[in-house]
C-alpha cells in the first residue's frame, strides 16, 4: 500500500521544521508579547503590525465545509506555485528522481523541476490532447517520483479522460498530482472527493480563476494527511498573509456570487466559440472545459501581432509542441469580447 513516509526525502523525514511563535501557542489571549511584532500598530491598520495565522485554522475550517474535505487534508499556498514547489522539494532528490508532464501542459511543472535539479521526463498527449498510457508505462521508472496532470488542460483547454487518470493512480506508486485549476468551469467531477480511495492522489486548486482572486495568490492543495504535513513541514512560518486571509474569508461567505460567475462566463465561452466559428482566419477551435479557448488560426503569429496593436493581448501558444498555429484566448467581459470579435473579424 503507498505510503508516502516510503517515498518522501530523507532530509525531509527527519527535518526540524521551523517553529515560530503563533506555533507554539494554542488557546486565547489579549497580550501578545511573544514574536518580537511592534505592539504600538503599523501606518495601516492596528493588526497588521501582527503576524498571521501560519496554518490558517479559519480559512481552512471553511474551506473544508465548501469542499467536504477534513482540515488536515487541505494546504494552503502563496499561489499553487507554492505546493507545485513544496512537492518537488519533499518527494524528489535532486540530481538522483524524476517526474514526468505531458505536455502541452503547465509551464511551472518545468520550471519547478529545473529549479529544485530533477530530472523531467516529457510524455506528450495525443492528437486529441488525452494520456498516451501506453508511452506512459515505458516511461515510468524507479526513480520516477510524481507524474502531473493538468485537467482541465492548460492550454489545451480540455478535461483529460478520468477512467485514464483513475488508471495511472491505480497503477503508478509515486506521488499523482492532479491540477483542477481549471476544474470549476467542467461538468467533469473533482478528484478531490476521491481522497480517501487514493492515498498517492495530490489535487490542486486555486482561487486565481472561478474565484476571480488572481491577485490574492491563494492556492490549495488537498490530499492525504501525512503529504500534508509534510508540506506543513516545508512551507515558510507565515505563506499566507493577514490581509490575503481577511479577504479569502470575505470571499468564501459568496460562493452563490462565484457561481452566477461561473454560468456566465461558461456561456460567454460558448457564445465566443460560435463567433470564431464563423472567422475566415479560424481554422479549428478545440474544445473547452476552461475559461479559455484554444483556437488554430491561418496566420496566428500575424493574428497575435495585429491584436497587439489594436491593443487586445492574447496568449501566442504556436510555438509550443500539438499548438502549431494557435493562440490560447482567455473569455473575458462582454464589451472586450465584442472587442475581441470585431478585431478578428477585421483581420486580412
Amino acid at each position: 500500500m503507498f505510503n508516502p513516509d516510503n517515498l518522501v526525502r530523507n532530509n525531509i523525514r527527519n527535518l526540524k521544521p521551523y517553529s515560530s511563535a503563533r506555533d507554539e501557542f494554542k488557546g486565547e489571549a489579549n497580550i501578545f508579547l511573544d514574536a518580537n511584532e511592534n505592539s504600538l500598530g503599523s501606518p495601516l491598520l492596528k493588526w497588521y503590525n501582527r503576524y498571521p495565522d501560519p496554518m490558517q485554522r479559519k480559512i481552512k475550517d471553511k474551506l473544508s465545509v465548501i469542499k467536504q474535505v477534513p482540515v488536515d487534508q487541505i494546504f494552503l499556498g502563496n499561489g499553487s506555485d507554492e505546493p507545485i514547489d513544496l512537492l518537488f522539494r519533499c518527494f524528489c532528490e535532486p540530481g538522483v528522481d524524476e517526474v514526468i508532464v505531458f505536455p502541452p501542459t503547465y509551464g511551472m511543472y518545468e520550471v519547478s523541476a529545473n529549479i529544485n535539479n530533477v530530472h523531467l521526463s516529457k510524455v506528450p498527449l495525443t492528437r486529441e490532447f488525452q494520456l498516451d498510457l501506453e508511452a506512459l508505462e515505458s516511461s515510468i521508472k524507479p526513480n520516477t517520483k510524481i507524474i502531473w496532470i493538468c485537467s482541465p488542460n492548460n492550454p489545451s483547454g480540455n478535461s483529460l479522460d478520468r477512467q485514464d487518470i483513475e488508471m495511472v493512480l491505480n497503477n503508478f506508486d509515486g506521488l499523482v498530482v492532479v491540477d483542477e485549476a481549471y476544474i470549476n468551469f467542467s461538468r467533469q467531477k473533482s478528484f478531490v472527493g476521491d481522497l480517501a480511495d487514493y492515498p498517492n492522489l495530490v489535487v490542486l486548486q486555486t482561487l486565481s480563476k472561478a474565484w476571480g482572486l488572481a491577485g490574492l495568490r491563494m492556492g490549495m492543495a488537498f490530499a492525504s494527511k501525512a503529504i500534508i504535513e509534510y508540506l506543513n513541514k516545508v512551507k515558510p512560518p507565515y505563506n499566507i498573509s493577514e490581509p490575503v486571509q481577511e479577504l479569502a474569508l470575505k470571499a468564501f461567505d459568496e460562493v452563490g456570487q462565484v457561481n452566477d460567475m461561473i454560468l456566465q462566463l461558461v456561456a460567454s465561452r460558448k457564445q465566443m466559440e460560435d463567433h470564431l466559428a464563423r472567422a475566415s482566419s479560424v481554422v479549428r477551435i478545440f474544445p473547452s472545459d476552461a475559461n479559455f479557448l484554444l483556437v488554430e488560426f491561418t496566420d496566428a503569429r500575424g493574428m497575435y501581432v495585429y491584436l497587439v496593436n489594436k491593443g487586445i493581448v492574447v496568449r501566442d501558444r504556436s510555438n509550443v509542441l500539438l499548438c502549431e498555429n494557435c493562440l490560447r484566448i482567455t473569455v473575458g467581459t462582454e464589451l472586450e469580447n465584442q472587442q475581441l470579435m470585431q478585431a478578428i473579424h477585421s483581420f486580412q
